[in-house]
């Protein structure tokens, strides 16, 4: 279907892509794997005319082609669903997905229009109201929104580049529902994600780059995760996390008691962590475990909940009052609620501790807060251009450093992290995975919650599992196994001790 042969790309004197190399089949679904800077994200521009490239060869159908716009390429027959939305909020469902289609006609036929969306929504298996404002849309809705606009054009060949990140478990089963349809239609598919578990699950084969150079294409049937991360970074999968066999002794270590909270309307319950230990939190999505670590933040009302250090009762009300106490929170959507991307990096890990960095007369010390922010990025491995510039500018890796790093800023103690890895690529998750290990090995403790087993268990010293407002059971670092976790987050416990 698509062939790309020694296809090269530079940036002034920075090589993107330097001879890649790739087969795409017709009715495949093909992976590109590797991590931030692989040269992923250049490689599917230039497939869809948006870069252009400086060498090399793009066959379609055997014939050479040269896309020199997207509008060319769409021509052809290749669609691109970025990461980043090219939605217009003001305008509803329906005229986004047939936006290019607007001016087609002198009169436009709206009601023709709103069934045309209506009936593209729903062959995807969603419901949506196609006259609402995508701005009054929630983020996995956008995204239903962004792969049906792809869907209008005749399409032969789609590109999706990191789909599911935004989607929950029971959107993205859809999602590839629907993907594995158009292969079987004879749709050739390049999918891009950072979960490995979702190419075994989904693609044909993948393809591994890393920095700009083609490394291997994988038959996904014939390969296995450790030898994807081989590839990708030179070592083994269980190389990525670190050691925590013998935990690290924490002179004058201090026991967090968080009690009586109650999630999702069910019967209170308690749970205690120590200096220097990961808790780790796992249950499928809905669990209530990001409802459990916003209380304990004070992001929402639990009145009757009792917070304590030791014998010192914490009076959390408010996050406010959860920073005083030396109490920090990564949360799950990092770009809405763990960054300010629109600031600076410095910005962004000043902001949790001004009082630090200001003079008696109220003026900011900017000597003193650029050579903090400067300490702790570099203490995080932040790959960064300056510290002026935007947090969005940063990859998923780097922007999650920072956000760990504000709460270096204030001293914590306790530090709840929701889903750390989200939207990481499999290279940067092993620095953030070093990074947590090492917060507890200086005395900090950790509560994580993660929906990847994997990482639940390669970081944690003990692991709660929930389900429905509750905890299920509890396993120490000897009773570790996916299979434990999955049957206490789904109730099938007593099946198991039957058997």
């Amino acid at each position: 279907m698509i062939e790309i042969k020694n296809v090269s790309k530079s940036y002034g004197g920075v090589q993107s892509l330097k001879d890649v190399n790739l087969q795409v089949k017709k009715g495949e679904i093909h992976a590109i794997l590797g991590e931030n800077g692989a040269g992923k994200s250049t490689l599917m521009k230039i497939i869809a005319g948006a870069v252009e490239r400086n060498g090399g060869t793009i066959l379609l159908d055997g014939k050479e082609v040269h896309f020199s716009n997207t509008h060319a390429a769409k021509k052809a027959g290749v669609g691109i669903i970025y990461q980043e939305f090219s939605l217009v909020p003001a305008l509803s469902v329906a005229e986004n997905i047939f936006l290019h289609r607007l001016n087609d006609k002198a009169v436009i036929n709206w009601n023709s229009l709103y069934r045309s969306a209506d009936e593209l929504i729903k062959n995807l298996g969603f419901q949506l109201n196609v006259k609402t404002a995508v701005a009054a849309l929630s983020i996995s809705q956008q995204q239903v929104v962004e792969i049906a606009k792809a869907l209008t054009e005749d399409v032969r060949l789609l590109i999706l580049d990191e789909p599911s990140a935004v989607l929950g478990p029971a959107e993205t089963h859809k999602l590839f529902a629907t993907l594995r349809s158009l292969r079987d239609k004879g749709v050739a598919i390049i999918y891009i994600s950072h979960h490995l578990d979702e190419l075994f699950e989904l693609c044909d084969r993948i393809t591994v780059l890393k920095d700009g150079i083609t490394i291997k294409t994988f038959e996904t049937a014939a390969t296995s995760k450790d030898a994807l991360v081989q590839a990708m970074l030179g070592r083994s999968l269980s190389a990525m996390f670190p050691d925590r066999s013998a935990r690290k002794e924490i002179p004058d270590a201090a026991t967090y008691h968080m009690g009586n909270i109650a999630v999702l309307g069910q019967s209170p319950f308690s749970v205690t962590v120590q200096s220097g230990e990961v808790l780790g939190i796992g249950g499928l999505v809905g669990s209530g475990r990001t409802e459990f670590l916003r209380a304990v933040f004070g992001a929402d009302k639990h009145p009757e909940k009792k917070i304590r250090r030791n014998q010192e009762e914490l009076h959390i009300h408010s996050p406010k009052d959860a920073v005083k106490a030396g109490i920090g929170m990564v949360p799950e959507d990092r770009k809405h609620h763990g960054g300010l991307l629109n600031l600076s990096i410095l910005e962004n890990i000043s902001i949790t501790n001004y009082k630090k960095i200001t003079r008696k007369a109220g003026f900011i010390d900017q000597k003193m807060e650029k050579e903090t922010a400067s300490m702790f990025t570099q203490k995080m491995n932040t790959k960064l251009s300056s510290l002026m510039a935007p947090l969005s500018s940063l990859s998923g890796g780097n922007q999650q450093k920072v956000i760990l790093a504000k709460w270096l800023n204030v001293d914590a103690g306790l530090l709840l992290i929701d889903e750390p890895t989200r939207g990481v690529d499999v290279g940067a998750r092993s620095e953030i995975y070093q990074i947590i290990h090492e917060l507890s090995e200086a005395g900090m403790a950790i509560i994580m919650v993660s929906s990847d087993w994997e990482e639940l268990m390669g970081l944690s010293d003990r692991i709660l599992v929930m389900k429905s407002g509750q905890v299920q059971g509890e396993l120490s670092r000897s009773e570790f196994a996916e299979e434990s976790l999955l049957r206490l987050a789904i109730g099938a416990v007593n099946e198991q001790n039957k058997a």
